[in-house]
């Protein structure tokens, strides 16, 4: 559910409107007495202060691990340009082929970052692993065969590459613990259902019992929205990859 933000958004909403108007309900049937009120008070006001308090963990949560993304992809475009350059301390055929294999590399990382559906990413993962087995292969047999600090270079810049991929399939399974929601969910509905039932007035119009779950839906949409790598609104844009295939095909 947390992979489509705004349907969890739409089922959030519903389900804290539905329990701000079960509050309401419960108050027209046992109505808080004149000496309850003063308690009740302090108790409605640290619940909505510690669903802030979460709701703002969250979303710092959220927001290191949307970094965390984004440095990785930095840091996977540094290591494959990089190593693109050090093929040419290695053997001119050998280099060529490893240029070769980098440039289509190169590509199916842009195809990892850019996919949207979760069905496409089986080939493309398949095919990043197999191009990886090659490189390493190809570097491999100069370093074996006449072993030399210059070609070590080559291959320490190939190691950059693979665990660079690594570092960045760590960090988009990195995301805030399914346990941390259903507690953030536990407190909205508590709030929410003490909302509806510390209305002062029965008279009150049932449209202010949307503003809460409205602004807490809000706030989950935009947390989850983030957390979510793929089918989010805001996502991890490739730029220093596209910018590096760029510039290896001019």
């Amino acid at each position: 559910m947390l992979n489509y933000p705004r349907f969890f958004f739409l089922l959030s909403l519903f389900v804290l409107w539905l329990t701000a108007r079960a509050g309401a309900w419960l108050r027209g049937h046992r109505a808080l007495k004149a000496d309850e009120r003063e308690d009740f008070d302090m108790v409605l006001t640290a619940c909505l202060t510690l669903l802030g308090l979460v709701i703002a963990f969250s979303f710092a949560m959220a927001i290191n691990r949307y970094d965390m993304r984004k440095n990785y992809e930095e840091a996977e475009a540094n290591a494959i340009g990089t190593e693109y350059v050090r093929t040419d301390l290695l053997p001119a055929d050998v280099s060529a082929v490893v240029r070769s294999q980098l440039e289509r590399y190169l590509g199916l990382r842009i195809l990892f970052y850019q996919s949207r559906r979760e069905d496409e990413l089986g080939p493309i993962d398949a095919d990043i692993v197999r191009l990886q087995r090659e490189m390493w292969s190809a570097v491999q047999a100069p370093a074996v065969a006449q072993p030399s600090p210059i070609i070590g270079l080559a291959v320490s810049g190939m190691n950059d590459v693979l665990n660079s991929q690594g570092y960045t399939q760590a960090a988009w399974w990195n995301r805030i613990p399914p346990p941390a929601w259903i507690l953030m969910m536990v407190i909205a509905v508590c709030c929410n259902f003490l909302v509806g039932y510390g209305e002062r007035s029965a008279k009150a119009s049932p449209a202010l019992l949307l503003v809460l779950p409205l602004v807490v839906s809000i706030s989950f949409l935009l947390i989850a929205d983030i957390d979510s790598p793929r089918s989010g609104l805001i996502q991890v844009v490739p730029q220093n990859l596209v910018r590096l295939s760029q510039g290896l095909s001019k």
